[in-house]
């Protein structure tokens, strides 16, 4: 790595808590300068602008999220097995290494629906990938005949996304982590009952 391409990773690796507890428009660049102990003109001299910045942080919380959820997932072999790892891992926030904040396609997708074209077009690509991931997961249990044929994988991909997301949401709205643990045990129930 050039020595320009760490000071960027440190920028963005110091930002992306910032972006994904404050959101885009609650982080200002003193922010970013404080957490960073860099001028503007660094921050500036390694990005365009704050959007530049901001985008980067997205991908790098999204990343981060993946790796957990993947990193627990490579323990198991059987397609349920691995669905219901997000039930797992989603219901042990904030105990499991999240980035901090929670979820970023959640923080982001609130934030960007209406306000900030360049992030929603990330966070659809996220959930997008996301779908695909999760309904590619089903596929395989259906092949290995595991789950049904009748069963419809991006039916399942989407139930888990809106289980996953709302319960964050409503957990964090509501400040009732109780909530989200409950969800996360309809979401295994869910699972577990998949023909």
């Amino acid at each position: 790595m050039t020595k320009s391409e760490q000071t960027k990773a440190f920028i963005i690796e110091r930002t992306a808590p910032l972006f994904n507890k404050k959101g885009y428009a609650g982080t200002s660049m003193s922010d970013i300068t404080e957490a960073t102990h860099l001028t503007k003109g660094c921050i500036y001299g390694n990005f365009v602008n704050k959007d530049e910045v901001a985008l980067a942080a997205f991908d790098y919380n999204v990343k981060k999220l993946n790796a957990v959820i993947q990193e627990e997932m490579d323990k198991y072999s059987t397609a349920r097995e691995k669905l219901l790892v997000y039930a797992k891992v989603y219901g042990k926030y904030p105990d499991n290494p999240f980035p901090p904040g929670g979820c970023p396609i959640l923080n982001t997708a609130t934030e960007s629906d209406d306000t900030h074209p360049e992030l929603r077009k990330r966070v659809r690509g996220a959930i997008t990938s996301w779908k695909k991931k999760l309904a590619g997961i089903v596929e395989t249990g259906v092949k290995a005949k595991e789950f049904s044929k009748k069963t419809d994988p991006e039916q399942v991909a989407l139930v888990i996304i809106a289980l996953l997301e709302g319960g964050m949401m409503i957990a964090g709205v509501l400040d009732k982590p109780v909530y989200r643990a409950s969800i996360m045990q309809s979401m295994t129930a869910f699972i577990n009952n998949i023909d």
